[in-house]
């Protein structure tokens, strides 16, 4: 791949738009097999863990592939660059579609757990999407390519759901195994798509601005908060929609219901990215991380009023609101506090941070909602969004008195 000097005329928006919308569209195809594993995963967990407590297991697999791919694969796109890393990353997400449909007709649970964690592998290239699309964008548009991205989740949302509900019975009487399947076809969909983008690799022996250690990057109080408000955002995200399809078929709702009230949430994620960049410019990055806390708060109160439709698909819908400003805004925030030479690194570490807070978000899930049941499940939320409003509470008075020297 051609390398280039970190130029100026490198930040051309012409150009971050059309990589923002190639992006956003495979944004779409990643969300789809995300939502195939989350709106199913735990059900298919009930029926071939050999453990309660385990049942949420192939999504936690699924967390920890993302988890554990996530540093490996930005640190890989540091040396090869945004396209072949993306598209290695669709190889990880065909290969677990298939070993999934495999185990499923085989019955086999822990198979089952390593097709879900390939997947989850493949997670972790598409996490960078939102990065990539900030690459080659001014400081001004970074905010709103982010958006970008994010939006074509709304696609997810809308054929993911979808996906399941007519595949879900296509190999009866082995459920989900048309979904696992149609995960595998949409791999595929993904790596022709991926090889549409324009991000030249900027090596770092080639940016004049030399990268400084981690442990000095850290030192930066605005990152260390990001970082905390990512992990909130994303973790509590997790454990409430890991445990709601679950809940919801203990509570005497059909598969269906589930996929519905998944669907409204996964909407509610990403349709506010249509104007989440613009209210980032307009009231800065701070006040929309602080309305997504409250909105995450807001979806556990609801959760804890009842365990009626109306329940479950209100608190879901303000639980995906919440994770969109929270989530955005951190991520917005993390990209103003390093060098382009940096970027591989500290993406990984924030991206590394995030899931594995998410993977101890969904194995605790189950956990509680096994042992204790749902109202547990979204108790716990409480004390997690508290540490990021004090983060970032903190955050804003160092603020004030750096500026008041």
């Amino acid at each position: 791949m051609t390398t280039q000097p970190l130029e100026q005329s490198y930040l051309n928006d012409k150009v971050a738009r059309r990589n923002a919308l190639i992006l956003a569209i495979a944004m779409t195809l990643s969300s789809c097999s995300s939502i195939i594993v989350f709106s199913t995963a735990g059900i298919v967990g009930t029926m071939l863990s050999p453990i309660p407590t385990l049942i949420t297991l192939p999504i936690s697999a699924f967390v920890v592939g993302t988890a554990l791919a996530t540093i490996p694969a930005s640190l890989l796109m540091g040396k090869v660059g945004r396209k072949p890393g993306f598209m290695i990353g669709t190889g990880f997400a065909f290969c677990g579609g298939m070993l999934s449909t495999y185990a499923l007709f085989e019955q086999s649970f822990v198979l089952f757990c390593f097709g879900t964690m390939l997947l989850g592998s493949y997670m972790a290239f598409t996490q960078y999407y939102r990065f990539a699309a900030a690459d080659r964008a001014t400081e001004n548009f970074k905010g709103k390519a982010i958006s970008w991205v994010m939006i074509g989740g709304i696609g997810g949302a809308v054929f993911g759901t979808q996906i399941v509900s007519y595949s879900k019975s296509f190999f009866d009487p082995v459920l989900f195994a048309g979904a696992f399947l149609a995960a595998a076809v949409l791999a595929l969909l993904a790596f022709a798509l991926i090889s549409l983008i324009d991000i030249p690799l900027v090596k770092v022996g080639e940016d004049k601005r030399k990268a400084r250690p981690m442990k000095e990057i850290l030192k930066n109080p605005r990152l260390r908060v990001a970082v905390i408000a990512g992990m909130v955002s994303y973790g509590v995200m997790n454990l409430l929609m890991t445990a709601t399809p679950i809940a919801m078929v203990a509570c005497g709702f059909s598969v269906d219901d589930s996929l519905g009230v998944i669907q409204w949430h996964v909407l509610a994620m990403y349709v506010p990215s249509f104007f989440t960049g613009h209210l980032i410019a307009r009231f800065g990055v701070e006040r929309i991380i602080f309305a997504g806390l409250f909105m995450l708060v807001t979806a556990a109160v609801i959760g804890l009023m009842g365990i009626t439709i109306v329940n479950f698909y209100a608190g879901l819908i303000m639980l995906g609101l919440g994770w969109n400003f929270g989530f955005i805004g951190a991520t917005t925030m993390v990209t103003q506090c390093y060098e382009p030479s940096e970027k591989s690194k500290v993406q990984a570490f924030n991206d590394f941070a995030v899931f594995g807070t998410v993977f101890v978000a969904s194995l605790s899930s189950g956990q509680l909602f096994a042992g204790i049941g749902w109202n547990a499940v979204n108790i716990a939320l409480f004390p997690m969004v508290a540490i990021a409003a004090v983060a970032m509470i903190w955050l804003s008075m160092h603020t004030k008195r750096q500026n008041a020297v």
